[in-house]
């Protein structure tokens, strides 16, 4: 089933659909083998109704609406271009400000697909127009778009979270434990910060290190008289950084 998903994932249909209509496929290939029982999918309903009405993992779709408005808002192409102002002219800048911009971008959306395709058409084709090799233009976008796996609020935690939350109370039950504490979002939202922030550090430092052993893959941008000033750099921050304080401060703090 693993590597028919995979198959047809490359095709280009929307995944929901592929997913779920591989699912009934395998569903009625089991049955027809002798192996699944049908009346297993008479609970799909109630499971659909169980994930709705689940406090934690409501919160994705919102996380992924809060994307989509930051892709519509540009707000990622002022970033981009500002970023690439103050860091091109240094070998493997773009790829820095890449790396930077999607670290920024994680922490304020939570999903990886917005960020992706976002840098893919506006930095990827900055980067091969200044000379950068194509492998290494492309390695650098598709690192920074999955830095929201791991950094706050990112969705994979917080299905992670709900998980985690559901074996743990499930332990503590066999052991006789009847009164104990969950795991909530926001403590796995803190333990994951420092790990994000040590990812990021550590791209930034491959892509340096990279850039002055192998100066062809990642040259410097040449030098030119419009330089950012600093009320373009924080209209461009500003907003980001807000979110991100908001979002984060309200979890970690237990607002929300």
């Amino acid at each position: 089933m693993l590597a028919a998903l995979c198959l047809v994932i490359l095709t280009g249909y929307p995944v929901t659909f592929l997913i779920a209509g591989l699912g009934v496929l395998f569903a009625f290939l089991g049955w027809a083998m002798g192996v699944f029982d049908l009346g297993l999918l008479g609970a799909l309903a109630q499971r659909i109704f169980g994930v709705m009405t689940n406090q934690v993992l409501i919160a994705i779709p919102l996380f992924v609406l809060m994307g989509t408005i930051l892709e519509r808002s540009r707000i990622a192409e002022e970033l981009l271009e500002q970023m690439g102002r103050l860091f091109g002219t240094i070998r493997g800048g773009l790829a820095v400000s890449v790396t930077l911009v999607g670290a920024l971008l994680a922490a304020s959306t939570g999903i990886v697909g917005a960020t992706v395709v976002t840098m893919g058409l506006i930095a990827l084709p900055a980067m091969l127009r200044n000379g950068y090799g194509r492998g290494f233009a492309a390695g650098s976008v598709v690192t920074a778009g999955t830095l929201g796996q791991i950094i706050p609020p990112s969705t994979m935690l917080i299905i992670l979270a709900d998980v985690m939350s559901t074996a743990f109370q499930q332990a503590q039950y066999t052991q006789g434990k009847f009164s104990v504490e969950t795991i909530s979002v926001g403590q796995v939202f803190a333990a994951a910060i420092l790990p994000g922030l040590l990812l990021v550090g550590l791209y930034i430092a491959y892509i340096l290190w990279t850039a002055k052993r192998r100066p062809d893959l990642a040259p410097a941008m040449p030098a030119t008289d419009e330089k950012p000033s600093p009320a373009a750099v924080l209209k461009a921050l500003v907003p980001p950084i807000v979110l991100i304080v908001a979002v984060l401060g309200s979890i970690l703090g237990g607002i929300a």
